[in-house]
């Protein structure tokens, strides 16, 4: 795939995590909270177990910003980074990870391949995905009167008053604001290739601009919604359930306009631990250990063969099903994130939502 923009370096520095050099070691690098601990229980304490090899986890804010910096210094320090879709396939596009053979994934317990066990997409050529996920926005029912329903909500502040929690980033924030303004869900990403569809989302974002609060790492939604300091965010579906379940705060997912995206797990080029690397996926990616993750968080397994496995949170009672995602009931006006579209426009738009924040 062609970039139309080259991907911005980042000077990054790992903060005094090194290089994992022993040949019993792999340093996994992911986003934190919730979510690192739902990957500490059901992939790594488990890898270790098996096969003596010592995790390191360490977190960022996001985790692809690290690699092509790491990899053009020619001082990599990650052997697997978990990354959202988009930045999978950039990065691989511009030779800043190793290819992973699909060959080398364990089969489905009754033998079906990886290849044919894996939702579509999750398989690419340097990349395997571990979850669904989507971006939601949800609010603290505490600090709002009335019932949100819908995306257009999060952006009625006459009707719902109050400050909003939004990721730092052009990306999901557009498509919201289009799918707010009344843009059919199938039609966003075409009307947001075009100038006129920037300048709509854009002018949808306004409307709101001085009752934003911005985010960047998706530990923050659930804590500014319990801490009053905005009464409805966007954030990661996962990171509320568990702030509600979990932690018992009283913040409930609005699913209208929900954005599905994949995580996956990357080999940066030039990991020290190449080969503990690609075992440490294999393990994590089969058919047990993706719908243990689901009983830790509520992001749904990558594989079909998980899904009749996902059961119950580790509260023993609450039942993961009708809070994921995928759920049949949450899918209504579901967008589905089109990679290709980021992979294309990622550096124009941001630079375009980024001169828009400074004025």
């Amino acid at each position: 795939m062609k970039l139309r923009t080259a991907l911005l370096a980042t000077v990054f520095t790992m903060g005094g995590v090194a290089a994992a050099q022993a040949e019993g070691e792999v340093t996994v690098m992911s986003w934190g909270g919730a979510y690192t601990k739902s990957q500490v229980e059901a992939y790594q304490k488990p890898f270790t177990a098996e096969t003596g090899i010592k995790v390191n986890s360490v977190d960022a804010d996001n985790p692809a910003t690290p690699i092509k910096a790491q990899v053009e210094a020619g001082n990599v320090s990650i052997d697997v980074a978990d990354v959202e879709f988009s930045d999978a396939v950039r990065l691989c596009d511009e030779g800043l990870l190793e290819p992973i053979d699909v060959a080398m994934l364990p089969a489905a317990p009754d033998g079906t391949s990886a290849a044919d066990d894996f939702i579509e997409g999750a398989l690419q050529d340097c990349a395997v995905a571990n979850i669904v996920w989507s971006t939601v926005y949800a609010y603290n029912t505490t600090n709002v009167e009335g019932t949100p329903t819908t995306i257009a909500d999060f952006y009625d502040t006459a009707k719902f008053p109050g400050k909003r929690g939004m990721r730092k980033s052009a990306k999901a924030n557009l498509e919201m604001a289009l799918m707010a303004d009344g843009v059919p869900a199938g039609e966003v990403y075409e009307l947001l290739g075009t100038d006129e569809g920037v300048d709509r989302a854009f002018a949808k974002l306004d409307t709101i601009k001085d009752d934003i609060v911005w985010w960047e790492a998706g530990a923050q939604p659930p804590q500014l919604l319990a801490d009053g300091e905005v009464v409805m965010s966007t954030a990661y579906n996962g990171r509320i359930f568990n702030a509600a379940v979990a932690e018992n705060q009283p913040l409930e997912v609005v699913w209208d306009g929900q954005i599905l995206d994949f995580d996956l797990f990357v080999v940066p080029k030039g990991a020290p631990n190449k080969e503990n690397a690609l075992k440490f996926i294999a393990f994590s990616t089969d058919t047990k250990r993706l719908a243990d993750q689901a009983s830790w968080i509520s992001y749904g397994p990558a594989r079909k063969s998980s899904g009749d496995m996902v059961g119950k949170f580790m509260d023993g009672k609450t039942d993961m099903k009708p809070h994921m995602p995928t759920a049949e009931a949450n899918l209504k006006n579901a967008l589905v994130n089109n990679f290709e579209f980021w992979v294309d426009e990622d550096a124009e738009l941001n630079e375009r939502f980024n001169a828009w924040l400074a004025n």
